[in-house]
């Protein structure tokens, strides 16, 4: 075997290893890091066995095998993929129609706490003119510079902090029934209540930032996995008028995530229509879904974008849905089986015993 071949073996082993490594359930921080760039990663793999093609003679059995394996990883990164691509159906029907009253457009934005370009998510909101927004990473600096919107956001809840989880919500609509809990770690927050639509009827609501798997944060993905699937075992078994949003540090393809919206019945809009990349805005080539808004079937979408830069590492996300209840029957949830709400179960215990809990 020449040098060369040599070589080219030893990178298509390497870009093997992604793929495997998402295969298991182990949730070490480096393990499940291989969720996040799977759109990088197959087109690395698709790199590699163009450069197999040309390393490689095939007249050894290993030659046909690992390019048999290069070409199976890389379907197994397009199938978990297709779901957020165009290409696929879209699981929430687009809303036409007058509203009536129930309408309900949200903006989650992971401000960065350092950031304090604040007049740019000022103008933001402003321009998108939500009903409610959050704000992720805020401190009282944050807070004091979004003091100048509350002559319009009469309804608010606030959580400052400078361990980089404060939380802010504002909303023009009545809030009802706020409670401020620490689902999983002490120092991370998360808001649970009602928002009272024009209509009358009361959304409950969920806003979440639980904290990353990486070397600097968390060294496993226990104690996130277990704060978003933790909402997703409480859900009713049909939720009506429901909303999770927030940064949840996972993205839309992962395991956790597809099964927080198979345990908790709720969709996602973003399946059939792209993949609104919110994390990095530093970094084109290396960009994902962080930042998220699931509801129950009993919403329509209107609109939603990803928002423009405001001078964090996140783009702001856009939403705006229509209460349109009689379009549950053509809005399929995800079905679940036993063994993925037992694994559920399964990481919400270990996340409440987890020895990295704060």
């Amino acid at each position: 075997m020449s040098i060369f071949e040599t070589i080219v073996l030893i990178i298509n082993l390497i870009f093997c290893i992604p793929s495997l490594a998402s295969l298991t359930r182990f949730d070490q921080w480096w393990i499940r890091g291989f969720d996040f760039p799977r759109v990088q990663i197959s087109i690395l793999i698709i790199l590699n066995i163009v450069l197999a093609a040309f390393a490689y003679p095939f007249d050894e059995t290993w030659h046909f095998i690992i390019v048999g394996v290069l070409v199976l990883s890389l379907f197994y990164q397009l199938y978990l993929i297709y779901p957020y691509t165009t290409l696929a159906k879209k699981q929430v029907i687009d809303y036409s129609g007058n509203s009536n009253g129930n309408t309900l457009a949200i903006l989650v934005s992971n401000v960065l706490m350092t950031n304090r370009d604040y007049p740019k998510l000022i103008d933001l909101i402003k321009d998108k003119n939500p009903d409610l927004f959050l704000t992720l990473e805020s401190d009282t600096g944050w807070e004091q510079a979004l003091d100048t919107l509350e002559d319009e956001y009469k309804h608010t809840v606030k959580v400052p902090l400078d361990n980089l989880y404060g939380m802010h919500l504002y909303s023009k609509l009545p809030l009802e029934d706020i409670e401020v809990r620490y689902l999983v770690k002490d120092d991370i927050p998360s808001i649970h209540g009602y928002v009272k639509l024009g209509n009358g009827y009361r959304a409950k609501i969920h806003c979440l930032h639980p904290r990353p798997p990486s070397p600097t944060e968390s060294k496993t993905s226990t104690s996130r996995d277990a704060e978003i699937l933790m909402i997703g075992n409480d859900m009713e078994e049909d939720p009506k008028l429901t909303l999770v949003f927030g940064d949840l540090n996972d993205v839309a393809w992962s395991r956790t995530t597809k099964i927080f919206q198979r345990v908790s019945g709720l969709m996602d809009p973003r399946r059939g229509r792209g993949f609104f990349n919110t994390f990095s805005t530093e970094y084109r080539l290396l960009r994902w879904p962080l930042d998220h808004v699931f509801h129950s079937n009993d919403f329509t979408l209107m609109a939603i974008s990803r928002g423009r830069h405001i001078g964090s590492d996140h783009f702001p996300m856009y939403i705006k849905l229509n209460y349109s209840p009689e379009k549950e029957d053509e809005q399929e949830k995800l079905s679940v089986n036993e063994d993925e709400k037992e694994w559920a179960e399964e990481k919400v215990k270990k996340g409440e015993k987890n020895p990295e809990r704060s």
